[in-house]
């Protein structure tokens, strides 16, 4: 039997590392095939996951030192998809906090992309190193693999110039000190879900 091709999406927090895999046939819908995250990272890390029908795939706890960090909650996360699911990924996409003032949707990541985004961590310092992280992991590990990144900043990038201002000297604007709003990609997705249903 042929691996399926697949997609799959990344959400890397301090503490956690939530993933979902998803089947694509040409011409059809993306179908999920799984759902799943590592949490406790470094205090009691767990890797749950459950298939589309809401079974478990895995259900594992692990001592602390076995997964202290998020590059080695990646790493076991990424071993395990590896090794136990029959897919062939196409794409990875990430959720990434910022996009900064040059980032307004999303963006397929290469090296120079990904230091732009590096640049942003003094705005988003708790988050977008996390958020990096997988990305550069993925882009080391298979270079040709393509990435995107889509930003919670994205959402709010289309508001007016007086919510967008702080009451600041116009340069300060230009450098990229300005309103960006966050949670953008769960603003997004109630408004789609309440379009669609």
């Amino acid at each position: 039997m042929t691996a399926m091709e697949a997609i799959l999406v990344v959400n890397a927090g301090s503490s956690s590392l939530k993933f979902q895999v998803f089947g694509i046939e040409p011409g059809g819908e993306p179908e999920r095939l799984l759902k799943g995250q590592i949490d406790g990272v470094g205090v009691r890390p767990r890797l749950r996951a459950a298939n589309a029908d809401g079974s478990s795939a895995i259900d594992r706890t692990f001592p602390a030192d076995e997964i202290p960090d998020l590059s080695a909650a990646i790493h076991v996360t990424g071993t395990w998809l590896r090794e136990t699911q029959r897919i062939n990924l196409s794409a990875v996409g990430h959720r990434v906090v910022h996009g900064g003032p040059d980032y307004s949707q999303p963006v397929r990541v290469n090296e120079i992309v990904l230091e732009h985004l590096a640049r942003y961590i003094p705005l988003a310092p708790l988050h977008q190193p996390n958020n990096l992280a997988p990305i550069r992991a993925i882009l080391q590990r298979s270079p040709k693999l393509p990435q995107v990144a889509c930003f919670d900043t994205a959402f709010h990038r289309g508001h007016g110039s007086l919510a967008d201002h702080y009451a600041l000297p116009e340069s300060l604007y230009e450098e990229g000190v300005r309103r960006y709003g966050f949670h953008g990609l769960s603003y997004e997705y109630r408004v789609f879900a309440e379009s669609s249903g």
